[in-house]
């Protein structure tokens, strides 16, 4: 018999009406759609073999009923079709063989006459035994000897095709993987992670250790910091330390994808789910199985998400949109977030379960202005990275030019000094950057203040970040410290929550409890 990974033979697919592309699906419905034709029947179904127990999973014919689907047949209640199995030989059952106290498939969903034509095909490719294909007609009629012969022919036959598409969608599934993962992969941003290997911070020292050591388990971790201090740097470490560094790191950030389409990316999807659904499409957690997955923005998940989440970290479980199907994946869950998720979980914008789920260990990355230590440190590697980024040779950072980057607050943190480099990187291609070519923010340009106080031509001018901490905390105290809801005071502010509570992690505005 030819072996499951040589092509089948043209003529062979032509009968199945199999083309190269074909799924394991649409194989076993027409597989059992050209049965029809050398033995007739009212039901044939495809059943496949899991551990000790026969799942049916494809049905044809007029009692194709939508309850055949998924229904299981325990070897250990049918001896006769476990020998049919192992003899690897087809069987014609007669009224006499349901009669011996094994009854018949079908006994508990179908009301088949008694002694209707019925006969198992085992199907096997190889050393492997796939399942077995009942076929069954309402005549009290047996089906002939010759009848069985081509169809135990053809058993073998269909199982070859059977195994080709199962290996065949295997690898489409890992190339997908692959492919996905090198996708993702070329979208990193930010500095490497030696800068915390690397830190003379004891704060940060503390950090990569308590790091290092829950990179050696599969605990949930989250990771706060402020807008572009390195949190998916920091998650990136932690997969490098552990042992999944060989498996995928795959990173999603739930606030850049629409809502309506963040289920698709996370749990995938299947051809036709929605509109625009041409073909099947891994999600996230597919693409990450056996590594690592980065949900960033944790706290702008919807609340239904968050649902499905939860049980995926429960019991390592997806569904992909418009199917019934669940898919088994293994995924060392990682989350960063810039907002305050206890907040959002006493507003009732996070669910406590999902929150007290994810964070088993809290990492926090301090900002960039309280690591003045390792500043020149920082600068070089997130230096090297914009270099290797853009194809640039590395320019060597003056003194002078340190010296005006450390004067900088960087309230971008990471991502801020990034961009400076590169703004930098473009308008000089000298081997060693001056101050001049560094663009800095002016602090304390002229702008008007809104505070009344400061108001009219001889008052001083507030700086921009002033006058908006000075806002936020009106419209705070006006909503009795309320963020969230209606009358919150991000509403009253036409903000989003998450970003009014970054905006106040940044200025250092501590939240008071809601008002009751």
């Amino acid at each position: 018999m030819a072996s499951a990974n040589t092509p089948l033979p043209s003529r062979l697919r032509e009968l199945l009406g199999i083309s190269d592309g074909s799924d394991f699906e649409e194989i076993s419905r027409r597989g059992l759609d050209w049965l029809r034709g050398i033995a007739p029947y009212d039901l044939a179904t495809l059943f496949l073999l899991e551990e000790d127990d026969l799942v049916a999973c494809t049905a044809r014919g007029p009692l194709a009923e939508e309850g055949v689907a998924g229904h299981r047949l325990p070897l250990q209640r049918f001896p006769s079709i476990r020998e049919a199995i192992e003899m690897r030989r087809a069987r014609i059952f007669t009224e006499q063989d349901h009669a011996h106290g094994e009854g018949d498939p079908y006994d508990d969903l179908l009301d088949l006459p008694h002694g209707h034509a019925c006969m198992v095909v085992p199907l096997c490719a190889g050393d492997d035994n796939i399942g077995i294909v009942t076929v069954d007609r309402q005549v009290c009629d047996p089906y002939p000897e010759e009848t069985r012969s081509l169809v135990e022919v053809y058993g073998q036959i269909f199982a070859v095709a059977l195994e080709r598409s199962q290996r065949l969608g295997e690898l489409t599934d890992l190339r997908e993987r692959e492919s996905e993962a090198q996708r993702l992969e070329g979208h990193r941003v930010a500095a490497p992670a030696r800068i915390l290997e690397e830190s003379v911070e004891p704060r940060v020292q503390d950090l990569a250790r308590k790091a290092k050591a829950v990179a050696a388990t599969d605990t949930p971790v989250v990771i706060l910091g402020e807008t572009g201090t390195g949190k998916e740097q920091l998650a990136r470490a932690i997969h490098a330390w552990s042992a999944r560094a060989d498996q995928p790191f795959v990173a999603l950030n739930c606030g850049a994808v629409a809502a309506e389409l963040v289920e698709s990316e996370l749990f995938g999807h299947v051809k036709g789910a929605f509109t625009g659904a041409s073909g099947k499409r891994l999600g996230r957690f597919q693409t990450a199985h056996g590594g690592t997955l980065l949900l960033d923005e944790i706290g702008e998940l919807g609340p239904e998400l968050q649902v499905k989440l939860l049980r995926v970290l429960q019991e390592g479980k997806v569904t992909p949109v418009g199917s019934d199907t669940d898919v088994d994946v293994d995924v060392r869950i990682l989350a960063a977030t810039n907002v305050d998720l206890e907040a959002a979980v006493a507003d009732g914008a996070f669910r406590e379960d999902l929150y007290y789920r994810l964070s088993v260990f809290p990492l926090e990355l301090p900002p960039l202005r309280e690591r003045r230590a390792d500043f020149a440190t920082i600068c070089d590697s997130v230096l090297g990275d914009v270099c290797r980024r853009t194809g640039r040779a590395q320019p060597q950072l003056t003194p002078e030019a340190l010296a005006k980057l450390a004067a900088h607050d960087f309230p971008g943190n990471l991502r801020e000094l990034s961009n400076v480099f590169e703004r930098a990187l473009i308008l000089t291609s000298a081997d060693t950057l001056d101050p001049e070519v560094l663009d800095l923010p002016r602090r304390g340009a002229a702008t008007t203040s809104l505070e009344p106080e400061t108001a009219g031509s001889d008052a001083a001018l507030a700086t921009l970040a002033e006058v908006e901490r000075a806002h936020i905390e009106r419209a705070l105290a006006a909503t009795g410290g309320r963020v969230y809801g209606d009358s919150g005071a991000a509403a009253l502010l036409g903000l989003r929550p998450t970003t009014l509570q970054s905006r106040m992690k940044k200025h250092g505005i501590a939240r008071e409890r809601d008002a009751v």
